[in-house]
């Protein structure tokens, strides 16, 4: 026998997640324990060659989004997000690269020379350099224990045929503590397996074949801890981590940020910045996003963005003024930094530009 939902709500009518088709919203089911949420996404490996570098030894991790830019300009640049160097070289003159390869990557047998950047700096450059992708594996599995199913997912369940059991397109939504809707993952699940559960009569642990989207990696678990308790009830709670857990943290703060409702304020509202603890690209979106909307607030996540929040939505009402206070640490650190191609720009002048172009006065302490 299959069990029935309890006001759709789980056990006692609360819930962390839920599992909702994408196209029409219909919930398949809802319950408090997700298991294979957090692991390490497939990486690629690169093994460059002739490897001369541009200053410091590459090793451990390298930076949020690594550039290979061909000597040959006509190929474009890609990307390898979260690249990493173990820092064990078949050869000295060789540098081991991992990390989360662009969907395009080089043209295939793509091997003359590149040379690499940050978005910060050159790190160095080699004459030619093999790729190996991560071996295609089947989708691990991802468990919904004490899953409150939905009648349809019951339905399903019961029919038991394989296209019953493939629920094609759907979202694990997630909410904090308090209810508040945090962030969620686009999968496609197809059943594998059910059982009874023993978080209650009513309720089953459901087993998906179901590949994530972004699954979550460990590094970020502990911050993906913190918000589910709920979101920061004081500014700065970003400060004291790396740039790599403070991107993590700017995408928790945007999910959460692109969710919630914000009141509109009144024209001529007066704002203040915090500029002290601005060191990298991250830690200026989330200052940014404080000084407009408090503690953990969003306010854009990359120009383009910071422009659409300032066009309405996200609390703010032109024109405004805002007091940046300490911009010299931002100066310092962003303002000749690099495009994918390696050509060098003034994040902070492109900034206040967006700003004033959105109708705020800004005022430098």
């Amino acid at each position: 026998m299959i069990p029935t939902v309890q006001g759709g709500g789980g056990q006692g009518g609360r819930w962390r997640y839920a599992l909702t088709e994408s196209e029409r919203g219909h919930v398949w089911g809802v319950c408090a324990e997700v298991e294979g949420l957090f692991r390490e996404p497939g990486r690629a490996t690169y093994e460059l060659f002739d490897w001369e570098p541009d200053g410091a030894e590459v090793r451990g991790w390298v930076g949020c989004r690594v550039w290979l830019v061909p000597e040959d300009k006509a190929v474009d640049p890609w990307l390898l997000e979260d690249a990493e160097s173990p820092g064990q070289r078949r050869r000295a003159e060789t540098l081991v690269l991992t990390g989360l390869d662009d969907y395009m990557g080089p043209p295939e047998g793509h091997r003359a020379p590149v040379r690499l950047h940050d978005g910060y700096r050159w790190l160095g450059s080699c004459r030619e350099f093999t790729r190996v992708l991560p071996d295609e594996q089947a989708a691990p599995s991802l468990v919904l224990r004490g899953l409150s199913p939905g009648d349809r997912l019951r339905q399903a369940l019961a029919t038991g045929t394989r296209r019953a059991l493939d629920l094609d397109e759907a979202w694990l939504e997630i909410r904090d503590d308090s209810g508040e809707p945090f962030t969620d993952r686009l999968l496609r699940p197809r059943i594998r397996a059910w059982r009874p559960s023993s978080r209650g009569p009513d309720l089953i642990d459901l087993e998906l074949d179901a590949e994530l989207d972004r699954p979550v990696p460990g590094y970020a678990r502990p911050l993906w801890d913190r918000w589910l308790v709920g979101p920061p009830e004081a500014p700065g709670g970003w400060v004291g981590l790396d740039t790599r857990e403070r991107e993590a943290w700017l995408e928790l703060v945007r999910d959460r940020g692109c969710r919630v409702q914000h009141r509109a304020r009144p024209a001529g509202q007066p704002y203040e910045l915090d500029g002290r603890h601005i060191t990298d690209e991250p830690s200026l979106y989330l200052a940014l996003g404080e000084a407009f909307n408090g503690p953990g607030g969003y306010f854009g996540a990359c120009l383009a963005a910071l422009a659409d929040c300032l066009g309405g939505d996200f609390g703010y009402t032109a024109p405004a003024t805002l007091l940046w206070r300490d911009i010299v640490p931002a100066r310092e650190h962003l303002s000749q930094l690099l495009t994918a191609e390696g050509e060098p720009y003034d994040l902070v002048a492109l900034v206040l530009e967006v700003l004033a172009e959105g109708g705020i006065r800004v005022t430098c302490a």
